[in-house]
């Protein structure tokens, strides 16, 4: 028979799993069944052959014995051809280009939020987060009317690159616009969590920097910078991943001569049916991002080992 003492510490044991189980276990299943099992389904997918009339063509023959339609050809011909490549890399350069704009962009303004009276913080993050409040497409079309060749901004920037020699180029279907909306969209999800980090930092370590005789660039390198690489690198990934894969606003924005990876992705699923090769388009995606991802940790933990 169990002594009350082992009876209480199995109850106490059987107590904690349970409180585990039910605070991890709808997340994992979440996880489980909306990201892993895709992700599973898309990379069989990638090694099936594209069926007659679109979609996947079927595993089994008449004979359901006999296993088939399992190929290498979609990884084959994506090595092949060295425009995937192309495209990868400018889709790569956008995002890169569009994080660093953001990140020069949304510092300042993060900064000027932290720092700034308690009574007007909740009104500045307030009008950063207000652009969500209206459709995501409608806000991208309406970049198409301050871009187009008849908008007072067009004219605006025409006429200043005439001042300086320049002949004017539209600005509208290209990658200077579609960088343009890039930012715009994406913007806030790099100011949120710059500004989230800056506020918690301690302004005793300022004045304790200005004791010791650093002038305010010191200030800000030595002291506000470090800190802030956790905000940094969250707001860096939660706009470069996106931009990555986005395929509406080049759409809409880029027209047909600016296509990224999240549009060849679209057309191979949408536009030509050839679900196989979309999918290996995919998974080569992923890999990218997953690669992305741990270069960016490496590098944080390289930075933060040499900063310590």
């Amino acid at each position: 028979m169990a002594t009350p003492a082992f009876a209480d510490l199995l109850k106490f044991r059987l107590h904690k799993n349970l409180t585990r189980w039910l605070v991890s276990g709808p997340p994992f299943l979440f996880l489980l069944l909306f990201f892993l099992a895709p992700s599973l389904i898309m990379v069989l997918a990638s090694f099936r052959y594209p069926g007659e009339f679109g979609g996947l063509a079927p595993l089994r023959d008449a004979n359901p014995a006999v296993l088939q339609g399992l190929t290498l050809e979609t990884y084959r011909f994506f090595f092949s051809d060295v425009i995937y490549a192309e495209i990868f890399f400018k889709s790569f350069g956008m995002a890169l280009a569009t994080t660093l704009a953001c990140l020069v962009m949304a510092y300042p303004l993060a900064l000027l939020i932290a720092r700034s009276p308690r009574k007007h913080r909740d009104l500045m993050v307030l009008l950063v987060i207000l652009p969500f409040a209206s459709n995501f497409l409608v806000r991208v079309y309406a970049w198409m009317i301050i871009l187009g060749p008849q908008s007072a901004f067009a004219h605006a920037i025409g006429s200043a690159l005439e001042l300086f020699g320049i002949t004017p180029v539209p600005l509208l279907f290209s990658p200077v616009a579609v960088l343009i909306g890039m930012i715009y969209v994406h913007l806030p999800f790099m100011i949120l969590p710059l500004y989230t980090n800056l506020e918690k930092h301690d302004p005793v370590l300022l004045d304790a920097a200005q004791d010791l005789g650093a002038n305010a660039w010191r200030r800000f390198w030595d002291v506000t910078f470090p800190l802030s690489l956790p905000g940094i690198f969250a707001g860096s990934a939660l706009v470069f991943i996106p931009v990555l894969g986005m395929f509406a606003i080049p759409d809409i924005l880029g027209g047909t001569r600016d296509m990224l990876i999240g549009n060849l992705i679209k057309e191979q699923f949408l536009g030509v049916r050839d679900w196989p090769f979309g999918a290996t388009l995919s998974i080569m995606l992923t890999l990218m991002v997953l690669a992305w991802a741990g270069f960016s940790m490496w590098l944080a933990r390289k930075w933060s080992h040499s900063h310590a």
